[in-house]
Order: structure tokens, then C-alpha cells, then sequence
């Protein structure tokens, strides 16, 4: 079983993009994020199809039980959760309400140390709603 990492991201057009990490020429687009899922696991296999095709064999990165691994972008993880206030956000992971904001908005990409604090501090408060009760 191979694995692939897909990042969803914020599109140009204000819906989503989702595209394949590493060396998988593959970009798909939705205006909303199952619409851009869609589009990317139908092209994930048409692409393999072709370059079986042109290559006479399957590219390395396929098999027929290929698994997605989606992972959000900043600007795409706000655009799924829009109820998720930014400037606070920032506040309770430690990083800079600015910073964060051109995360959001694409301006800036965060780098892997960045993405790992931000995923930690992420992990805990979700650890902290989940034992939340109504």
C-alpha cells in the first residue's frame, strides 16, 4: 500500500486546490473542498494511467490501494473553518497574529519547525475541546 501527502490550500479563485507533495504531477480545484477532493483522486489515477501509457508501467508513487493523506495549508485550513478567528488562533499556538495572518492569506509559507509548534499547540486544544461537554 503506498501513501501520498495532498495539501489543501486556498485557490486563487477562492475555493479550494488541492496538490500532490513531491515529484506527483497532479493539481486539482474545487469551489468547495469535497469538489477539489473529488477532482484529485479521479486525476491521481488518470495520471497514473498515462504515465503507465507513455512508460509502459505504473510510476513508482501508485498502486491500486493508493491512500491520500490530506493535509492543510494555512490559508486552506482557515477557509474550511472560517469561524476560526485568526488574530486569537495566533494568540493560543504563540505565533505572531501578523505572522499568521499572511499564513492565511498565502502570503508567507510556514516552514516544517513552524508547522510542527503550530501542530503541538493544535494538538492540545483540541486535546481540550474534546473533553468539552453541553
Amino acid at each position: 500500500m503506498k501513501r501520498i501527502k495532498a495539501i489543501i490550500e486556498k485557490a486563487s479563485d477562492g475555493g479550494y486546490g488541492i496538490y500532490a507533495e513531491g515529484d506527483i504531477p497532479v493539481f486539482s480545484g474545487g469551489l468547495t473542498e469535497q469538489e477539489a477532493k473529488n477532482e484529485f483522486e479521479s486525476l491521481i489515477h488518470e495520471q497514473a494511467e498515462f504515465m503507465k501509457e507513455q512508460q509502459g508501467k505504473y510510476p513508482e508513487w501508485y498502486s491500486d490501494d493508493l491512500l491520500i493523506d490530506y493535509r492543510y495549508d494555512m490559508s486552506g485550513f482557515f477557509l474550511a473553518f472560517p469561524f476560526i478567528n485568526v488574530t486569537e488562533f495566533a494568540k493560543s499556538v504563540d505565533i505572531n497574529p501578523s505572522l499568521m495572518r499572511k499564513y492565511k492569506s498565502g502570503i508567507a509559507k510556514a516552514g516544517e519547525r513552524q508547522k510542527d509548534l503550530i501542530q503541538r499547540k493544535f494538538d492540545d486544544i483540541v486535546s481540550r475541546l474534546s473533553a468539552v461537554r453541553f
